[in-house]
């Protein structure tokens, strides 16, 4: 917690700054608006129809706009910190410039592994073959877990949901690695096309590895996968915060779930009764069902399926055969991608996702000023205090729930641009020479760092993603929401531009964010992070009434011929979308402080709020990407994450006059306000 007199100095010397600076600019991308398209019609095409028929989408990327430009910058910048670090005096081993300059280095030098080959693999693939239980199975499969190697099960250490003073090991399930459990399970013809590419990878990265039988084997595994599928819960099933908390005891499992020896899977993980007693379990049907299996299928499926899991998660550090392998399916079917992204790109990432605070401390102070950050300390307020008072004034709510909702909302925690402790990686081994190791070796640190933290308090200071992620968000269990440095650039957030688009940018992304707490999920988490009921029967069934009305609305949404969105699926998001809005246009309304908003480029301020949210949204996306996302991912597509939540919104109507006839009008009784 920053000390006020800090915070106040801050504020001073950002007012100082203000008054020396030129006239504010409208924030508005006005060349990328389609006049040829009416706002009362399609609000997203016309705030954006320009740029989506001048944009192609990247060779190298399923999809392209407003976030994928930032992550483009941030990876450029990222990619200097890299450079000038691997250029730099202190180069001692185990330095922050030692740790970053040579994991970039390895994974940059591609004659090096061109030269290895499948040599990097080959004795895990040995222990694996020498598998002669299935109590050195599930050792294994604790071992590729500890390293983010695959297997059936996926283990995090997080906050317990009913005491968020502590952390505890929850475990979901996994074992799949197509996207979603519907491609293993729908006849549809694209599905039957997935899958046989899919085998036929799976064939491929045997062969490559030199393992007989590669065809059988792929088969197998296919089966088995399916199989593993079959006894999955949907990803709707997956947002129910309740049903997904149940605790066991750890020496407990093999009783409740027998067949899989989880303390021989969790041993390889630093795991036991005594460091990780209790343990929740998301899906514990599936669990009991995975165990079952275990005895019944062949141990030699089993061999096979840790083998195709362990080269899937290698296979980006091995040699071209073997990436070229993983690309064809995972990124050209899947996502319609036709090019790889370019090397130096992917080691950027590498780099990010294995030691990324590291270079984070760095990209942050560098491009993220104090005096933005006072800014959005003021927009946070504004956003705050409008939810208070929306709160306070909401007809549907009782003041018993009122009362709680207004507690939780007075104790959200707020973190912008980066952490203020930062990551540690003394110990890492890294090598310039050793590609795979280094990932292994990282993610192994990783499991370390995690498990480490049982039996210890929560360190409510950290952060879980990097400065450098462009994205935001809201952690239930810490009741905090997080906005990293790279999110807060143009046209998100424009440190020279009137505050109109800017609550429109980042002031209704942080309203999303805040919004999370509210939402279907984040309703049943209480002001300290506690999985709690603390709602009445009448408050909650009225919020499931309004959220079943948005469910309607963007279920009839269709991006594709035939293609709906899954209006469940993505409610939390659209409740997030929905309020972020509409709260972060009260909040712009509060600072204007009863003033009329100026008028910039012939539009008022209000209008200016609309067309900042839009604009962020600017993005166009292959259809094969849009398939998949369909049936894995939370978030609707952009064009209804614009065009539905304003349609819902009267300040929308007021701004741009619409009327009834309008293809966005809604009648009064049709429009969802929910917070």
């Amino acid at each position: 917690m920053r000390r006020i007199s800090t915070l106040i100095g801050t504020l001073l010397m950002a007012a100082a700054l203000a008054a020396q600076q030129p006239a504010l600019t409208g924030g508005i991308e006005l060349g990328n608006i389609d006049k040829s398209v009416r706002p009362q019609d399609d609000f997203f095409r016309y705030v954006n129809g320009v740029w989506l028929t001048r944009t192609e989408i990247p060779a190298d990327k399923p999809r392209y706009g407003a976030f994928n430009e930032l992550a483009d910058k941030a990876e450029a910048d990222v990619r200097a910190i890299i450079e000038a670090a691997a250029s730099g005096t202190s180069r001692a081993p185990g330095s922050v410039s030692q740790q970053v300059g040579d994991l970039f280095a390895s994974f940059l030098n591609e004659a090096r592994v061109e030269q290895l080959g499948a040599a990097p693999v080959k004795t895990e693939l040995q222990r694996i073959d020498a598998l002669k239980t299935t109590q050195e199975m599930a050792s294994e499969a604790g071992y590729l877990a500890s390293i983010n190697a695959g297997g059936p099960i996926n283990g995090g250490v997080e906050a317990d949901s009913k005491d968020p003073s502590v952390p505890i090991l929850y475990l979901q399930q996994a074992g799949i690695a197509l996207p979603d459990r519907d491609y293993y399970l729908v006849d549809d013809p694209k599905f039957v096309e997935v899958r046989a590419k899919y085998e036929t990878y799976l064939a491929q990265i045997f062969t490559l590895a030199d393992r007989p039988n590669a065809v059988a084997d792929a088969k197998a595994v296919l089966g088995l996968e399916t199989a593993l599928a079959k006894v999955q819960w949907t990803r709707v099933e997956n947002r129910d915060a309740v049903k997904s908390y149940n605790r066991f005891a750890l020496a407990d499992l093999s009783k409740e779930m027998p067949g899989f020896d989880w303390l021989a899977w969790a041993k390889p993980q630093g795991l036991s009764v005594d460091r990780a007693p209790d343990v929740v379990v998301a899906q514990p049907s599936f669990f009991k069902s995975f165990a079952a299996m275990v005895p019944a299928t062949p141990l030699a499926t089993w061999k096979a399926f840790l083998a195709a899991q362990y080269l899937t998660a290698s296979a980006p550090y091995l040699n071209k055969a073997f990436v070229d392998a993983g690309f064809e399916v995972f990124g050209r079917t899947l996502s319609g991608q036709p090019t790889q992204r370019e090397r130096w790109k992917r080691g950027v990432s590498l780099v990010n996702n294995n030691i990324g605070q590291a270079v984070g401390r760095l990209y942050g102070e560098k491009t993220f000023p104090a005096e933005a950050k006072a800014r959005m300390q003021k927009m946070v307020a504004n956003l705050l205090e409008a939810y208070r008072q929306s709160i306070s004034t909401l007809d549907w709510m009782t003041p018993d729930t009122r009362k709680q909702a207004l507690e939780k909302l007075s104790k959200f925690n707020t973190k912008i641009a980066y952490p203020d402790k930062w990551r540690d990686y003394a110990g890492l081994d890294i090598k310039a020479d050793d590609l795979l190791g280094n990932v292994q070796r990282a993610q192994k640190f990783e499991n370390d760092y995690q498990v480490a933290k049982l039996g210890k308090p929560v360190d409510r200071t950290e952060w879980l993603m990097t400065p450098q992620t462009v994205n935001a968000y809201y952690n239930p269990r810490m009741n905090e929401i997080v906005f990293p440095a790279a999110i807060m650039k143009p046209p998100f957030f424009n440190f020279e531009a009137d505050d109109a688009a800017n609550y429109g940018g980042i002031g209704a992304v942080i309203g999303h964010e805040i919004g999370h707490g509210f939402d279907d999920e984040g309703r049943h988490y209480d002001g300290t992070g506690a999985l709690r009921d603390w709602w009445t029967d009448a408050d909650a069934k009225e919020f499931d009434k309004r959220a079943q009305m948005l469910v309607g609305q963007f279920n009839a949404a269709s991006p594709l011929p035939g293609l709906h969105v899954n209006g469940q699926l993505t409610l939390g998001e659209n409740i997030g979308d929905l309020g972020g809005v509409s709260i972060a246009y009260k909040a712009y309304k509060i600072s204007l402080a009863g003033k009329p908003s100026p008028a910039i480029d012939g539009q008022t301020g209000e209008q200016r709020f609309f067309l900042g949210w839009a604009q962020v949204w600017r993005s166009k996306q292959r259809d094969e990407y849009t398939r998949q996302l369909i049936l894995a991912d939370p978030h609707s597509p952009p064009e209804f994450r614009v065009n539905i939540p304003v349609s819902n919104v009267q300040g929308f109507y007021d701004a741009f006059g619409l009327k009834p006839g309008d293809k966005m009008y809604r009648e009064a009784k049709d429009r969802v306000q929910i917070w």
